[in-house]
């Protein structure tokens, strides 16, 4: 039987609301062994088109503004069976005008590095027919919370979402056709957010805009055919003596419940109107939205008299609170991710406060913050008995699916995996951060760049990482250089082209492409591509006086082999150069693979020409062209062997030679973000397996199981942040200061970017590896070792599921496999047999 198992509308399956023509794709099941996709057919209103295409199928019909599309396709498979499924989207504004005015309180301000007081808007209205259809098109400069009739409209946390506010906002749509009445109201709370509030860890405020900005349209449309809009103009009110006393992302918020919105002073909006003149688009990205609930698994008074709730998960979010409280009761919840000494250590989160503060009224009533998120394991109560209190957490990310699965038969590489998961959850929120905890949370562009081939394949980031592109692309520099944080958002580093960091232009959306198979990301991408190598290659020749030196890749700045441990950071800086020019080589044969794609066939050549000038220079100025290294490091080996670097002997010889810098470093790795997610790699493929798993499953400290058997359960942005005698290492760049004497420094128990590890998982352990868009074509080819007898791993592809299940006993193991329909997958078993397998579930077996 063929079954429509998944249609999507621009990778939803429910919900969309585009302005722009949507996508639509499907995958397909069938008992039928072998079967593919001969022909389908999408038909929309009076659009039909016929494709063989189950993943680039774009509409291109006629589109009007606020009107919903039902979708119809029937599939037809090569066994002759067909399959029917229907979906609808809607349509946002389309490029109408807004009717509302950007609103605000004008008189209002605040000083530097801090943010301002949220601002509460209301406006009442009268309804006297009745309604057919109602919905509401909201954003904000700042994020808000929006209530109608003293209830939230909609799930969505942080709307309108952190985009790069000059060129583009998103807006949301919200249906509230039964939530009207005769007599309205409409409340919306706007906190500065990451558009006015203070951002960054040099706390920069105002970066965006001068303060909070509100606009929405309430549309109504009646029974007997008329039409109602309430929009935002002067006749609303606004204060900044609401409920939200402060909230900002750092120190967090504080909520006063006996505020009488009835009693404060209110005054009449003023219109207002963003810097630039950004493109309002219907949201395109992932809102943020609670995922799990936790509930605590202790409570224990510290020291200090301060009641801990242990919630056993490092994650982002915001506790949830059922109190018994009395009229003006102060209630404070810190937050932090571990403990020293019985007590929340707080220390690393430099400036943040990480504090909820909820003023009491009367009796029993609930919390939980809005307009800010920690990333935290532990809370600290104060001001309350636990018995009048009832805690729970909510978990936070924005709002994907999440796709795949993975098991092995060690429990500590299981829990490592659950490490890298929440690690990915945690730092998704709006945008890839590098942390959800301290005074940063940043869209640093090198922890995605390393770590997108992992969160690819755990979640799919079609929405997500398409949104974070665009901005992206639209605050790349004229000259080919990118933010070192996306979007920029006041940070203090120029736009430019450096390595890892830039090349995430390259190495983000081609995960993202293998993974769902989208052909349009990579055309909007291309640009950026093009713009970014040129300017990688004008600085490799910068400087350059001898052939050989050309395209070695040293300025304007790298920040090379990064956290790699018992280092400082301008040791990790020095080796800028090696790092540089084979990320420049790697990204230029990726640039190569895209042209070809996209048909652009003299660029690809040209790409892979200068790939080839790219190696050869590496080869001459860093080796004695036999595979030494005149400066050894073990990222400097590791790059070139995974990114194919290297030809004949000098492969075998570069392989060893890392090995023995394992084996010299006591079997430990000394790679930092640019080398650790390629270093199992580079040893299993290039004969020595062994070695890779003996480094999987080291437990001393530099290692992934390290980080697990301390009790971890996220990935640590230092190897030993927590050392082994229990101190949090604070992590001074310099490698001068104490932990006494340090500010803070630099350390996160959430950073994934070490993470990145889980792509070995993937694709060595499990086998299980993309050979075009989508898994149309994919491998399986197990890597055996480390005393692991099982694993198994699925991903739901645009197609299907695809998976691989492994075992072993007494020395036969056996391999059951998944292939999606439409698809091929080519089987390679440990005895080196080769099976090419089409749609269907199979079993093989060979001795070992």
């Amino acid at each position: 039987m063929l079954k429509i198992n998944k249609l999507k509308i621009e990778n939803m399956e429910q919900g969309c609301i585009t302005d722009r023509s949507p996508n639509i794709s499907f995958a397909l099941d069938s008992d039928v062994e072998g079967e593919r996709l001969l022909s389908a057919v999408i038909t929309i209103g009076d659009w039909k088109y016929e494709t063989t295409d189950q993943i680039n199928n774009v509409y291109s019909g006629e589109l009007k503004p606020f009107t919903t599309y039902s979708v119809h396709v029937t599939a037809t498979g090569t066994s002759g069976q067909t399959a029917d499924a229907e979906t609808s989207f809607e349509t946002g504004r389309l490029g109408v005008l807004w009717q509302g005015k950007w609103i605000t309180d004008g008189g209002y301000d605040f000083p530097k590095k801090v943010s301002p007081v949220p601002m509460t808007f209301k406006r009442a209205f009268t309804i006297s027919k009745p309604v057919r259809r109602a919905w509401i098109n909201a954003t904000a400069l700042g994020v808000y919370e929006l209530m109608l009739n003293g209830s939230k409209v909609g799930r969505d946390y942080f709307a309108p979402g952190f985009t790069s506010y000059d060129h583009q906002i998103q807006y949301q749509t919200y249906d509230v056709s039964g939530s009207l009445g005769t007599d309205n109201n409409l409340v919306a709370v706007v906190a500065g957010g990451w558009a006015a509030g203070s951002f960054n860890y040099v706390r920069k405020n105002k970066i965006s805009a001068d303060r909070q900005a509100f606009l929405c349209e309430l549309h109504i449309e009646y029974t007997d055919g008329s039409y109602d809009v309430v929009v935002t103009d002067e006749s609303w009110q606004v204060s900044e003596e609401g409920n939200y006393r402060m909230a900002e992302w750092y120190d967090g918020e504080t909520y006063d419940a006996t505020v009488d919105l009835e009693r404060i002073v209110w005054k009449q909006a003023t219109l207002t109107a963003p810097r630039k003149n950004p493109l309002l688009s219907a949201q395109y990205g992932d809102p943020v939205r609670v995922q799990e609930v936790l509930k605590p698994i202790s409570c224990t008074l510290s020291p200090g008299g301060e009641m801990i709730y242990d919630f056993g998960q490092n994650f982002a979010g915001v506790i949830s609170a059922k109190l018994l409280g009395k009229h003006h009761q102060e209630v404070i919840f810190r937050h932090a991710e571990v403990l020293v000494d019985g007590e929340l250590f707080v220390k690393s989160l430099r400036t943040a406060k990480a504090t909820a503060t909820y003023i009491c009224k009367e009796g029993t009533q609930t919390y939980s913050p809005r307009l800010t998120y920690m990333g935290f394991r532990y809370v600290g109560v104060r001001g309350i008995n636990a018995g009048d209190l009832e805690l729970s957490a909510l978990v936070l990310h924005s709002d994907f699916e999440e796709i795949s699965e993975f098991e092995c038969s060690n429990e500590l590489i299981n829990q490592l995996h659950s490490n890298i998961r929440w690690g990915g959850k945690s730092n998704f929120v709006d945008i890839p951060t590098d942390c959800p905890q301290r005074d940063e949370r940043q869209g640093w562009t090198g922890d995605i760049a390393v770590f997108a081939r992992t969160a690819c394949y755990n979640f799919d980031l079609s929405r997500f990482l398409d949104k974070w592109l665009a901005d992206m692309r639209a605050e790349q520099a004229p000259g080919g250089g990118l933010p070192m944080v996306v979007p920029r958002a006041g940070d203090h580093w120029p736009r430019m082209a450096t390595s890892a960091w830039g090349d995430s232009c390259i190495l983000v959306p081609w995960a993202e492409y293998l993974a769902r198979g989208d052909k349009r990301l990579l055309e909007r991408q291309y640009p950026t591509i093009k713009k970014f190598l040129k300017a990688a290659k004008w600085w490799s020749e910068l400087f350059s006086f001898t052939p050989n030196s050309r395209h070695v890749w040293r300025f304007p700045f790298h920040f090379g082999d990064w956290c790699a441990p018992d280092e400082t950071a301008r040791q990790w800086l020095k080796k800028g150069k090696w790092v540089g020019t084979a990320y420049f080589a790697n990204s230029c044969g990726l640039a190569a693979q895209i042209a070809d794609l996209l048909g652009y066939e003299e660029d690809s050549v040209y790409y892979r020409k200068l790939r080839s000038r790219i190696i050869e220079a590496y080869r001459k100025v860093f080796t004695d062209g036999k595979g030494n290294l005149k400066k050894e490091f073990q990222t400097a080996y590791v790059l070139p062997l995974h990114f194919n670097m290297t030809e004949g002997k000098e492969t075998a010889v570069m392989a060893d030679n890392l090995v023995r810098l394992v084996r010299e470093a006591g079997n430990k790795l000394t790679t930092g973000f640019t080398g650790t997610p390629y270093l199992l790699f580079a040893l299993s493929d290039n004969g020595y397996p062994d070695k890779a798993y003996e480094l999987l499953l080291q437990e001393g400290c530099p290692s992934w199981l390290y980080e697990v058997k301390a009790g971890g359960t996220t990935i640590w942005e230092r190897w030993d942040a927590l050392r082994p005698d229990g101190t949090v290492n604070i992590g001074d760049l310099s490698g001068n200061k104490s932990d006494e004497e340090s500010g803070g420094g630099m350390v996160s128990f959430n950073h994934y970017a070490n993470g990145a590890v889980g792509d070995w998982l993937y694709r060595r352990m499990v086998g299980l590896e993309p050979t075009s868009g989508g898994y149309k074509t994919f491998r399986i080819a197990p890597v055996l070792g480390g005393g692991i007898t099982s694993a198994k791993g699925s991903i739901q592809t645009p197609y299907g599921y695809a998976s691989s299940e492994w075992s072993i006993e007494e020395n036969r193991f056996t391999v059951h496999v998944q292939v999606p329909v439409s698809t091929e997958c080519t089987l390679v078993m440990p005895n080196g047999e080769q099976h090419r397998l089409e749609s269907g579930q199979f079993e093989f077996t060979c001795e070992v």
